[in-house]
């Protein structure tokens, strides 16, 4: 167990090194700090694949020109403003002003494009092209209050956002249409995240429960609840001190964590009902696994925690099934010519 404190960086000027260089120079990490003017309420990292073009017509003349060594950091703050920084030098890019209210949540396209998507409580979201000097190619509309948070699918075809009064909405990323909107909560939802396939959505709501949906058929595939007995929906609202907070899915697609109000830290396996192991956290916020699913991290307020998770190798029946849901939505997968039960296994069903 890692008790995380806060560091303090020499200067704003200090370069931090860049992925690409050299060892003499991994071995001397630097810190700077960045200035955002206001407080910070989410923040998402976003790298340019140079092929991957511009949705925007014209693209004749741009004041940046992303390179593949680039990181960027998008922030949002508590004024509605998105401040865009690279990170490597800590100058600021873009300055996003749409927004009137806090934005409470953001998320980069993962395929390169640089779409920031951005959700606030101002009741919308708004998709943002980087590559196109930050110009706001949408306005997505649909939720009656706030909106906590956004995820997109793996192939960036699909966002999940979710709000207050039970909101669970699917959005088509190319037309910029609502798909359909996902009942089943009976409290605010505040957290949301795909699967790596894609094959699988986790929902965490103030309803102690997290969810995990099929996003294509709109299906509850598994309950995960934090309170026994799990309350009637009359009362979901009134067990506060069971709210989840935040779910992330692991890696490896056959794990998830969810932190709640109860001081605890849940981790779970996708086709067992109770926990596979459980850890203290008091005054939890967020989780969130490492890209390998090695170690889990959880941050509360002022310091992070970080665990290192069960190891296990997947089966080669998982590994099969991943690499067919990532390419295969689940109709599709229906319409194969093959039996009843490998149909319901590559559909998350046994």
């Amino acid at each position: 167990l890692l008790h995380g404190t806060k560091n303090v960086a020499n200067s704003l000027s200090t370069r931090l090194p860049r992925q690409n260089s050299d060892s003499s120079q991994k071995n001397k990490p630097c810190e700077h700090i960045i200035d955002c003017g206001d407080i910070v309420w989410s923040l998402a990292f976003g790298s340019s694949v140079p092929e991957k073009q511009s949705r925007c017509v014209n693209i004749e003349w741009h004041r940046f020109k992303f390179g593949q060594d680039q990181l960027l950091l998008a922030t949002g703050l508590n004024n509605g403003r998105i401040k865009i920084w690279d990170v490597y030098t800590g100058r600021l890019l873009l300055n996003l002003m749409d927004h009137t209210e806090v934005v409470r949540d953001l998320t980069f396209a993962p395929d390169g494009s640089l779409i920031l998507v951005s959700a606030s409580r101002d009741k919308t979201l708004r998709v943002w092209d980087l590559k196109d000097d930050g110009n706001m190619m949408k306005v997505l509309r649909g939720h009656q209050n706030w909106v906590y948070g956004c995820a997109f699918s793996p192939d960036s075809s699909i966002l999940c956002s979710v709000g207050a009064s039970k909101a669970v909405f699917l959005w088509d990323m190319d037309k910029y249409s609502m798909i359909r909107k996902l009942e089943g909560h009976h409290n605010d939802v505040v957290a949301c995240e795909f699967s790596p396939d894609g094959a699988l959505l986790a929902t965490a709501s103030y309803d102690t429960r997290v969810y995990v949906w099929d996003p294509h058929i709109g299906v509850i595939l598994m309950e995960f609840g934090h309170l026994f007995p799990p309350p009637t929906p009359i009362f979901a609202g009134g067990a506060n001190d069971r709210w989840v907070r935040s779910v992330s899915f692991s890696h490896d697609g056959l794990h998830i964590a969810s932190l709640a109000d109860d001081k605890m830290v849940r981790f779970w396996r996708i086709d067992e009902e109770y926990p596979v192991q459980v850890a203290p956290l008091n005054n939890g916020l967020c989780c969130t696994f490492s890209t390998d699913g090695s170690v889990l991290a959880a941050g509360q307020d002022g310091s992070v925690y970080f665990w290192a998770t069960p190891r296990q190798v997947s089966s080669l029946q998982h590994l099969c099934r991943m690499a067919i849901r990532r390419v295969m939505p689940t109709n599709q997968v229906k319409n194969l010519p093959i039996p009843s039960k490998v149909v319901e296994f590559l559909c998350y069903q046994i």
